[in-house]
């Protein structure tokens, strides 16, 4: 198993000849971690704690080789609505349970769970289960807030 231990910035690596690992966001929070590349080389993270992979993150294993971080398809839920009023109240009453939640300009995506569907159900939305890569907010408290990151940021 090769280790990784580091970010690296995209503009420092030629990216053509990385090796990509798809995490589901569950994973992607983890500091340690033994995973595999999707053509099956075992890898064992060992990175700053803190930190969380972002979909587009580079690594570097302990070979010199570039590593892409992906966010896996996983199964969230979708509320869906032209109404700012209604996602801003769905908004508030996820954030107050500490919910991860993947905020867009006309949707919230969390990470499925038919109790907070319900919730947000009672609160006028509909919700759907689909099966979608999930990249949450990093929470007011992250450095930097946002999407700041200490280390590559990729583009949406």
């Amino acid at each position: 198993m090769k280790k990784v231990f580091e970010f690296v910035e995209k503009q420092n690596v030629d990216v053509a000849s990385k090796l990509t690992v798809r995490l589901p966001f569950d994973e992607r929070k983890k500091s340690r971690l033994k995973t595999q590349t999707e053509c099956g080389e075992a890898l064992g993270f060992m990175l700053p704690r803190g930190q969380i992979l972002r979909d587009g993150t580079l690594l570097i294993d302990e070979d010199g080789r570039v590593i892409q971080v992906l966010a896996a398809v996983e199964t969230v839920s979708v509320v869906e609505t032209e109404n700012p009023h209604l996602l801003l109240r769905a908004a508030y009453h996820l954030g107050n349970r500490h919910v991860p939640l993947q905020i867009d300009q006309t949707r919230l995506l969390y990470q499925h769970d038919h109790v907070l569907d319900d919730m947000v159900t009672g609160l006028g939305l509909s919700v759907s289960v689909q099966q979608l890569p999930f990249e949450p907010e990093d929470g007011a408290y992250a450095p930097g807030s946002g999407h700041s990151h200490g280390h590559h940021h990729h583009e949406h």
